[in-house]
This record gives structure tokens, C-alpha cells and sequence, in this order.
């Protein structure tokens, strides 16, 4: 799975909760994404800014969602879980093992670990407290570009890279 189709499969609600925790969070990524809708639409910034919160978040998914936007979709997702979620981004990498300082990997490309170890905290990780944000880091994980874990894909049900 991609980035873009991360967003290809996220619910207009979960969108929106996005939008609003980088509009909070990291405001930065939260103009980036806004500028992607707007390139997307060949139109200004001003518009999407001036449409309801909804409607900005369903023009912000449409244009994500688009294989050409990918490599913002992935820097969106990544800024979400490191500025906005960082605790369930670290839980989730000490879960599988994965060396970091505060959420940033040491390693470019990390090995994909025993399907047993992923199992297990999959199955630690997911939680009803935050289940919904828990759920889009383990697809955007995945959909990371320097993750190659094909069993935490299918684990995930998501489909192959």
C-alpha cells in the first residue's frame, strides 16, 4: 500500500480529524496539504481556506488520494504521528523493536521483523482507546516508503505494495 491510498480509503470524518490536528498540531503540513487541494483544483489557496471544514477536508482527501500526490501524502501522515500522535508512533516502534530518538528511525530501512513479533504487537497495539488514530498509523506505516514489510501488510489486510 501507498500513501495515496491511504487517503483513497480514509472515511471524510477521519479526514477531517486529521486536518484538524495538524491545523493544531503542525501547522506547516496543515498549509502543505491545503496547497496540494489547491494545486489539485488549479485553484488558490484562498478558496480551499474560505470552504467549510468538510468540504476542505474532502478536497484535501481527493487530492491526496491521487497517485501523483503520493510523496506528500507520505509527508502529511509522517508529520501527523511525529508533531500531532508522537506516543502512538513511539509505542507502536517499541512494539516491533525498531531503534528511534523520539519517533525518528535510526535506520533508513528498517528489516521486517518476525511475522510472530509483528503479530504480537499488532496485537498489543490495537487498543479501543484511539482506535481509529491506531489503526491509520499502522496503514501509514506500511505505506512508508522505506518499509518493505510485506507481513505486516497482510497482517493488516492491506493490499501488496
Amino acid at each position: 500500500m501507498k500513501a495515496y491510498q491511504v487517503f483513497a480509503r480514509m472515511t471524510p470524518e477521519r479526514t477531517h480529524a486529521l486536518l484538524e490536528g495538524l491545523r493544531e498540531g503542525a501547522p506547516g503540513v496543515y498549509t502543505q496539504a491545503l496547497a496540494a487541494a489547491s494545486a489539485w483544483l488549479r485553484a488558490r489557496p484562498q478558496f480551499v481556506l474560505k470552504q467549510s471544514p468538510d468540504k476542505r477536508a474532502k478536497l484535501v482527501r481527493q487530492a491526496l488520494a491521487r497517485f501523483s500526490t503520493s510523496l506528500v501524502a507520505e509527508e502529511v501522515l509522517a508529520a501527523y504521528f511525529l508533531q500531532v500522535k508522537k506516543p502512538l508512533l513511539i509505542e507502536w516502534l517499541d512494539l516491533v523493536g525498531l531503534e528511534h530518538e523520539e519517533g525518528g528511525l535510526k535506520v533508513d530501512a528498517p528489516p521486517q521483523p518476525e511475522r510472530k513479533v509483528l503479530e504480537q504487537a499488532l496485537a498489543s497495539y490495537r487498543k479501543p482507546e484511539d482506535a481509529d488514530d491506531r489503526e491509520l498509523l499502522l496503514q501509514a506505516f506500511a505505506a512508508q516508503t522505506a518499509i518493505d514489510w510485506p507481513a505486516l501488510e497482510e497482517l493488516l489486510g492491506l493490499p501488496p505494495s
